[in-house]
């Protein structure tokens, strides 16, 4: 059985690793909203258990001793967890708040987020969001978000990650465009269409497209260079050029849906499946902590749940 003393002793240790973060007694003690007497007291009482000095004092500094700095290094993570299991316990008599920071990519946010948050929002009155549209992969705990939806194939592996859906890309374009330019009915027919593409690092645009081979497990593919008038980074921007008439394109499920639905685009080439210019899923990610607010975790399950079916592309085929 532990010593009883030194049970009586956590709130000296505590008082310890306090100064060691703020550095000087005065700061320590205005933390803890105590005297400074109170605090010298302490770290003395705990210096006299211990019978080792743990803090060099000066006329104008303050600083821990090897055992001292030992002390609050290996007691210092357990007096965090410590605070954020009280943090987690009085959550749980209030009624979720805060303002959650999110960052999210402009068309996914733009087209499916934000109709979504409305009624989250109703739901917690006391929650608010602050989401930021940006396609800009950012470091979420050096930029202060609480969570990001990323449309990746792969998610970062220094974040929690919970999967939201799978992601197809289609490739589309307006009936008027095909009525003036032709169907194409095989990948190799784009090379003499325009093609609007998201610009990457390379010169020249590739697109790769597979299909299931009859009889086969390995899916047959197909790569070709393609080029068209417009390109841009945003699959917004792709989508309005294609309705506009200027060449086919390839736009992930969730941008393509509404103009599929409404007959703005058409699908064209179905059974070929445009791999590598999209991600294959959303994930939505927080980065590693040992407490997450009750506002995260609720916003999590709602986004969980509502992409839980994906999205699905009505709308005809070219003909």
């Amino acid at each position: 059985m532990k010593d009883k003393k030194i049970a009586s002793l956590w709130s000296h240790v505590h008082w310890l690793s306090v100064l060691a973060r703020q550095g000087s007694f005065s700061s320590a003690a205005a933390y803890l909203n105590v005297s400074k007497a109170a605090m010298s007291q302490r770290i003395a009482e705990l210096e006299q258990a211990a019978g080792v000095p743990l803090v060099q004092r000066t006329t104008r500094s303050v600083r821990l001793t090897e055992a001292g700095q030992q002390l609050a290094e290996n007691t210092q993570g357990a007096f965090d967890q410590i605070s954020d299991s009280f943090e987690a316990v009085r959550e749980l008599a209030i009624s979720p708040q805060g303002t959650l920071r999110l960052s999210a990519p402009v068309a996914l946010a733009r087209q499916q987020l934000v109709p979504l948050f409305a009624a989250f929002l109703k739901e917690n009155p006391r929650i608010r969001i602050e989401l930021v549209l940006s396609d800009h992969l950012s470091s979420l705990s050096g930029e202060g978000f609480d969570l990001a939806i990323r449309h990746t194939s792969t998610p970062p592996d220094n974040y929690v990650a919970w999967a939201l859906c799978g992601v197809r890309s289609v490739l589309v374009a307006s009936q008027p465009y095909l009525d003036r330019c032709g169907t194409p009915e095989h990948p190799s027919a784009l090379a003499d269409h325009a093609c609007l593409h998201y610009p990457r690092r390379q010169s020249n645009a590739v697109w790769t497209f597979e299909a299931a081979a009859k009889g086969r497990a390995e899916p047959r593919r197909h790569v070709v260079a393609v080029g068209g008038p417009f390109a841009v980074n945003n699959s917004e921007g792709l989508r309005e050029a294609a309705q506009a008439g200027l060449g086919l394109t390839i736009l992930p499920d969730f941008s393509a849906q509404g103009a599929l639905t409404r007959g703005d685009l058409v699908q064209v080439l179905p059974d070929w499946r445009p791999v590598g210019v999209f991600g294959e899923a959303l994930y939505v990610i927080r980065p590693y902590t040992t407490h997450v607010p009750r506002a995260a975790q609720l916003l999590v399950a709602y986004l969980r749940d509502a992409f839980r079916n994906g999205f699905t592309l009505e709308g005809g085929s070219s003909t």
